[in-house]
């Protein structure tokens, strides 16, 4: 039993997505151990490097928190914007791989998870992130969701780019 949940703790870290921190806001005072706080992180979805996502997460502080043994809160919200081309593959384009997971962040030792996964809206060439909290056994109905309307980009180089 002993290994069993040591082998889920090793899949459930080697599963960890990770994303750039960007900041964080304390939003409980805590006598011992970090403060609990929201926490801004940045991440590209990796199929589509034109797309990059910024998720706001709760994070629980205190001692729990500190070692890492603490659940997160589903509090979540995302929003994602275009910086560069987008290249749709013709499986995405198709809606094959819509509900594709993007994106996922453990949020308790072994049970919880904040997942982004990704839809393609052919009508409207719109690409939708979804993040959402899971559960093994029940999950949360919390979650938010951002739209990117894919844009022809174009790049100038940047000796013409910069002023004169």
């Amino acid at each position: 039993m002993r290994r069993g949940l040591i082998v889920l703790c090793l899949l459930g870290l080697a599963h960890s997505a990770s994303a750039q921190v960007i900041g964080s806001v304390a939003t409980k005072f805590k006598f011992m151990g970090p403060n609990d706080k929201i926490v801004v992180e940045a991440f590209a979805d990796e199929d589509l490097p034109g797309v990059a996502c910024y998720l706001s997460r709760a994070k629980t502080g205190g001692i729990s928190g500190a070692v890492g043994v603490a659940e997160d809160t589903s509090d979540a919200s995302i929003d994602c914007t275009q910086v560069g081309p987008i290249n749709l593959p013709d499986d995405i384009r198709s809606g094959k791989r819509n509900a594709e997971e993007v994106f996922k962040k453990r949020t308790s030792l072994v049970f919880k998870t904040l997942q982004v996964v990704r839809f393609y809206d052919a009508q409207r060439n719109v690409l939708i992130y979804l993040t959402y909290s899971d559960r093994i056994i029940e999950g949360s109905p919390k979650n938010s969701v951002t739209a990117v309307a894919i844009q022809p980009w174009t790049t100038t180089p940047a000796a013409a780019a910069a002023p004169k």
